[in-house]
């Protein structure tokens, strides 16, 4: 697109489904290079990928003909055969229905992929479900709780 410019940056983030533990520290890496492949090969940039072992997040550049949507289902479509395909876990995998997608200032680059970084100290302190709920208040999107992720006690 001739004359267009952007400047998109969204911050994803979904979850093992039940939010099992599933995602395993020996093999995390592995999941992650693949993910962004995906994201690349969809035409985005991946800016900073990493999780623990029930969610993941990262931050893209986002091009304006993309559609999350679609991005997001075939990361987890192509991720979770990937996990299969493998056998990088004995247990059946499968994501949650759903995710987040939130935007991201150009001013708040750093601190976001600081916090992806950290991902691992942080939920040290937080749940995920804690740190979902933190999300959708700070981005002000209503919801009802009977419509987020199945949780599991943490």
């Amino acid at each position: 697109m001739p004359n267009t410019f952007t400047q998109i940056y969204i911050h994803i983030v979904f979850a093992v489904r039940n939010r099992n533990a599933l995602i395993n520290q020996s093999w995390e890496d592995k999941l992650y290079k693949y993910i962004t492949g995906t994201v690349q090969k969809s035409g985005q940039k991946m800016l900073r990928i990493n999780g623990i072992p029930n969610h993941i997040h990262f931050l893209i550049v986002m091009k304006p003909d993309c559609r999350i949507s679609d991005l997001v289902r075939e990361t987890k479509k192509s991720s979770s055969s990937y996990i299969k395909e493998n056998k990088l876990t004995k247990f059946n995998f499968q994501w949650q229905t759903g995710y987040g997608a939130f935007s991201v200032s150009h001013s708040q680059l750093d601190k976001m992929i600081n916090y992806i970084i950290i991902q691992k100290e942080h939920h040290k302190r937080k749940t995920f479900k804690e740190e979902y709920i933190d999300f959708l208040n700070k981005y002000m999107i209503e919801y009802d709780e009977k419509y987020l992720f199945e949780w599991i006690d943490d």
